[in-house]
């Protein structure tokens, strides 16, 4: 090649006929060495990058190969797995967010206006059925009841006055009658004139007249005496309204007003609480109330004492639901309440309705397109991977649903796998599923 180009440049240059010296010829001969150098090179670098190309495209198909080869093994070597087993006495219950309350519970006021002289009690203090909380300042219906007995006196009085006055008038009646008589025996007779006989018997009359007066004055006499009488209760009544008592044995949850304070009739100076009616409310979604009724088991977790459950009873399911959040009211009784207790705790209930005896559980993560009570899960049967649309019954507070129908005889559920499920894969059981 080197020397067809030579062979041109000569040829040119003696069709030209220019004078060449021998600097210019060296230089020539110069550059066709470096043209055939660089020519070589080229060839060169060409068989190199066929070379690289050669060995990539190798090195690709060994990867492929290599990956090909995994992805079958992978694919087609079984895979440990996971199964459900079945379970005894499973308890199914329902869960409830609610607060600690009082069934029974009091705000406590007088019923007169006063100022607040005395104070018993503070929030926390245990009360007694009857014992003295607060008293008002009560010195004028004092007054009053003391007016009130001296009058009931006086009346008791006027009336023995009274009574006095019919022992006399029918100690009178008793003479008029007894000379009246004689009298008119002795007219019979002709010994005194019928004048004075009839002014006998009119003198008994009048006696007759005397002991009615007296008797109606003692009628009348005991009626003031059971209106004062009445008068005298109405003002201790009253007084009695100027002392506040505690109308059961509980705890008080608050005070609202201090000493010196004035206070209105009905106003609320404490609120007190029968520890013995001490119960949870529970808002239980209404559609999970269903199987709920009175008296079924349950336990309260307090939110101070998580640790704790708290054994109880539904005592109450109310009537009207939450419309607008579209829960059911329950009432759950402890069997034995805490003697602390916070009104307006936060408690969770659980509410058992019903034990399964014997049952198969899956956890919802193994069920696919589940939909009202039916889904979709991996199977194992003759030890591959299969498919089956199953049934479910009741759910168990930790998401594990109770397999009722659609099960084939003989095959198990998958609940885990080490690797991707297909149907027909080959699979080796490691073990169960733990409640």
């Amino acid at each position: 090649m080197s020397q067809r180009r030579s062979t041109h440049l000569r040829a040119d240059t003696d069709k030209l006929q220019l004078p060449v010296s021998p600097q210019r010829i060296g230089r020539g001969w110069a550059t066709s060495g470096h043209r055939a150098t660089g020519a070589a090179s080229a060839t060169e670098a060409i068989m190199s990058a066929s070379l690289k190309k050669y060995r990539t495209a190798l090195s690709i198909l060994v990867v492929l190969a290599v990956a090909v080869g995994a992805f079958a093994y992978l694919r087609l070597r079984p895979i440990d797995v996971v199964v459900a087993r079945r379970e005894q006495s499973v308890p199914i219950a329902v869960f409830g967010l609610g607060t600690v309350e009082a069934r029974t519970i009091s705000n406590l006021g007088f019923e007169v206006a006063g100022t607040l002289v005395v104070l018993h009690g503070d929030a926390g203090d245990t009360v007694s059925k009857g014992d003295v909380l607060a008293e008002l300042q009560s010195r004028e219906q004092m007054a009053r009841v003391a007016s009130a007995k001296a009058a009931a006196a006086q009346a008791r009085a006027n009336a023995t006055q009274a009574g006095a006055t019919v022992d006399r008038a029918n100690v009178a009646l008793r003479q008029k009658l007894a000379i009246s008589e004689r009298r008119e025996e002795l007219a019979r007779r002709g010994a005194v004139s019928s004048e004075i006989s009839e002014e006998a018997r009119a003198a008994f009359e009048i006696a007759q007249a005397d002991l009615a007066l007296a008797e109606s004055a003692v009628d009348v006499a005991r009626e003031n005496v059971q209106q004062a009488e009445a008068l005298v209760q109405v003002e201790e009544a009253r007084l009695a309204k100027y002392t506040l008592n505690a109308p059961y044995s509980g705890v008080i949850v608050a005070r609202q007003r201090d000493l010196g304070s004035m206070l209105n009739p009905g106003e609320t100076l404490y609120t007190i609480a029968d520890p013995a009616s001490i119960w949870a409310l529970a808002y239980v979604d209404e559609a999970k109330s269903g199987q709920i009724q009175v008296g079924q088991t349950a336990t309260v977790t307090l939110r101070s004492n998580p640790s704790k459950h708290i054994a109880a009873r539904v005592a109450r399911i109310d009537i009207e639901s939450d419309r607008v959040n579209e829960e059911r009211r329950v009432y759950v009784k402890c069997d034995v309440c805490p003697g602390d207790f916070h009104l307006g705790e936060q408690a969770e209930v659980r509410i058992t309705v019903a034990t399964l005896e014997d049952a198969l559980l899956v956890p919802m993560a193994a069920v696919r397109e589940y939909a009202g009570n039916r889904g979709k899960v991996w199977i194992v049967a003759d030890g591959r991977i299969g498919e089956a649309a199953l049934t479910f019954g009741q759910k168990t507070l930790d998401g594990r649903l109770e397999v009722v129908d659609g099960l084939p005889g003989g095959a198990t559920v998958v609940v885990e796998a080490a690797g991707a499920l297909a149907v027909g894969r080959s699979v080796r059981i490691a073990g169960t599923a733990s409640p």
